[in-house]
């Protein structure tokens, strides 16, 4: 089975704030076998428009990684992005 894989590229408009976001997405991620590949570094999007801070995590399957969105714990952490944050999220299946 593909692994699957959150793609996240963000503008954090208030940085103290979001902390808070990534101290509660961690735990929630990792309880559905996710793990961060990229968070945060040096980024360059020569045909997007450029944002702060991209983030990559993998999941061992796609349910997985939808099944992390949609929970509880998650959106409960999502809501805090979502204030202090602009982002660009996608979730996409990896290759067989």
């Amino acid at each position: 089975m593909p692994r699957a894989y959150w793609m996240v590229h963000v503008n954090v408009v208030d940085a103290q704030n979001y902390a808070e976001y990534v101290r509660l997405d961690t735990p929630v991620i990792e309880s559905y076998g996710g793990r961060f590949i990229v968070r945060g570094g040096q980024s360059l999007a020569p045909e997007a428009p450029q944002k702060d801070r991209h983030v990559i995590v993998e999941f061992p399957d796609y349910d997985a990684a939808v099944a992390c969105y949609h929970s509880e714990d998650y959106q409960k952490a999502a809501a805090i992005r979502r204030n202090y944050a602009e982002s660009d999220f996608v979730i996409v299946e990896g290759m067989t």
